[in-house]
């Protein structure tokens, strides 16, 4: 049967404009996720000019309803607006966009075929559904196919007339995966989650810098928090750095860490496993008088104590991560060629090092500073701090970096002393 909507193709291909193939991939493998599978398999065939003949991927969740089919593929046909991507805030349950992911394989293929098995109230059935890149618009279907007798569903999906190679797969996809997936993987490790490329599962441990686990006790209701961190080496595309709070190793509920989005590559995902979180009411926020009804809410006293602990705990790893950033920030500035050429030697070797000592504890202190500035605008901004800490305004100097970013006592007090010599700052 053959089943076709308002929306056109092209408009189809407009809404989603922005995805790639590593993205659209990306998303095939979230759907596998969303159906409650716990391995998803990607297999690949290529031909002798390197260029992929068949592309599959394949979960072994619940599979795709036929008397839903309707509920999962037309809304997505029906209008533009009706096909936006929206991302889950505080869940990681149903990732994958709503479905959106089924349509994203124009950008790597022409046709798609999903074969797919599930249980009905008496048996396990089977169907296929195809689609081409010339009518995304439409779908036709084929659910009378013998009935599966393995006792096992699922859904794979077949791509063929590929336009990627070989090598796209392994040196851009693979990667884009490994960062994609590598804090859901972990989120779901005591699962045995996997994503397994011609018959290889793929290595997560690559996108580790650090991993610490520990426990926080808060002693006076004898609360224990168990705590896992991980310091990623490269960014998590739209996942960003989040506290994951679990229950039984189940996730409850997530959110953005004190330190997201500060503009410093500092990326982080920390999973705290708790059974206080069984009944913790995450919603209800979060005046001071404010009690939940039911369990415990943001506003008690073990929450705070966790969030604060954490907090500090967060900054004292950030702090060396953002010296080493710091030290590299000066030598691209030097590549770059930043920093001011001086008259004379003697006259660099009195304002260069204090100069670039304060870019380092700018740096340390509020890495947005100096985030998405390009060469003339480095320049000018290195230029002026040397300029202003060359003449007779240091005082002031101070007082507009101290109101412009939020400074600890420690920090304040190393900043003094850069701009107003020892003595000064003693003062």
């Amino acid at each position: 049967m053959s089943v076709k909507v308002n929306i056109t193709s092209k408009g189809i291909q407009k809404v989603l404009k922005n995805y790639n193939e590593k993205q659209a991939i990306a998303e095939y493998i979230w759907n596998g996720f969303d159906a409650n599978a716990n391995t998803v398999r990607v297999d690949y065939v290529t031909n002798p000019l390197g260029l992929l003949a068949q592309l599959t991927i394949a979960d072994n969740g619940y599979g795709i309803n036929f008397d839903r089919l309707q509920q999962k593929f037309d809304p997505f046909f029906e209008s533009e607006k009706s096909i936006q991507i929206v991302t889950p805030k505080h869940t990681s349950k149903m990732h994958g966009r709503n479905g959106v992911g089924r349509l994203t394989f124009f950008t790597f293929a022409h046709d798609a075929v999903w074969h797919t098995t599930y249980q009905s109230e008496k048996r396990f059935r089977h169907g296929e559904i195809y689609i081409n890149t010339g009518g995304l618009n439409s779908y036709s279907y084929d659910f009378s196919t013998v009935p599966s007798n393995t006792g096992e569903t699922g859904t794979s999906v077949s791509f063929t007339n590929l336009k990627i190679s070989q090598q796209d797969i392994e040196e851009t996809v693979i990667p884009f995966l490994i960062n994609e997936f590598c804090w859901f993987i972990e989120l779901n490790k005591h699962k045995n989650y996997s994503i397994i490329v011609n018959g290889v599962a793929l290595d997560f441990s690559s996108n580790v810098k650090t991993i610490e686990e520990f426990s926080l006790f808060y002693p006076d209701t004898a609360v224990t928090f168990k705590i896992k961190y991980v310091h990623w080496k490269e960014n998590l595309h739209k996942e960003l750095s989040k506290y994951y709070f679990l229950a039984g190793g189940e996730e409850i509920y997530k959110d953005y860490t004190t330190l997201n989005k500060k503009s410093d590559d500092y990326f982080h995902s920390v999973y705290i496993d708790s059974d206080f979180f069984r009944d913790f009411d995450f919603k209800s926020f979060e005046n001071e008088g404010q009690v939940a009804i039911f369990g415990a809410a943001k506003s008690s006293a073990e929450y705070r104590f966790l969030i604060k602990a954490l907090t500090e705990y967060l900054k004292s790893k950030r702090k060396p991560f953002l010296k080493e950033y710091a030290n590299r920030l000066i030598e691209t500035y030097e590549e770059d060629e930043i920093f001011p050429v001086y008259a004379t030697e003697r006259e660099k070797e009195l304002r260069k090092p204090v100069l670039v000592d304060l870019i380092k504890v700018l740096y340390e202190v509020e890495p947005k500073l100096f985030s998405n500035l390009n060469t003339d605008q480095k320049k000018t901004f290195v230029r002026l701090i040397d300029l202003l800490m060359h003449s007779n305004l240091r005082d002031e100097i101070f007082e507009m970096f101290n109101g412009m970013i939020e400074l600890e006592a420690e920090e304040r007090d190393e900043l003094s002393k850069l701009i107003k010599g020892p003595e000064e700052a003693k003062k």
